[in-house]
């Protein structure tokens, strides 16, 4: 795990409803394709579905909001422009 990362299995704190907090992971793990800056830090989060507590809810608060304050930035594709994809054997 990242030094930095607050994130642990916490099992002191108050256990919240499991699939409240899979619902919201599910959302952002949908956001992936067009956001991918958010895969470490969803996935950081994704590692505690099964006790989710206070604490890790309150990390994925804090993912929707910076979701809220860069909805601009992302991932796009105009329809005129030539999208050309390559692959290597």
């Amino acid at each position: 795990m990242v030094d930095k990362s607050k994130l642990d299995e916490d099992r002191e704190g108050k256990v919240v409803d499991p699939s409240y907090y899979h619902g919201m992971i599910g959302t952002l793990l949908f956001l992936i394709a067009s956001r991918p800056d958010l895969q470490f830090a969803i996935c950081m989060c994704a590692m505690y579905q099964a006790r989710p507590t206070e604490k890790h809810v309150h990390a994925v608060k804090k993912i929707f909001r910076y979701l809220r304050g860069t909805v601009h930035q992302g991932l796009w594709y105009p329809k005129d422009s030539s999208v050309a994809l390559t692959a290597f054997a």
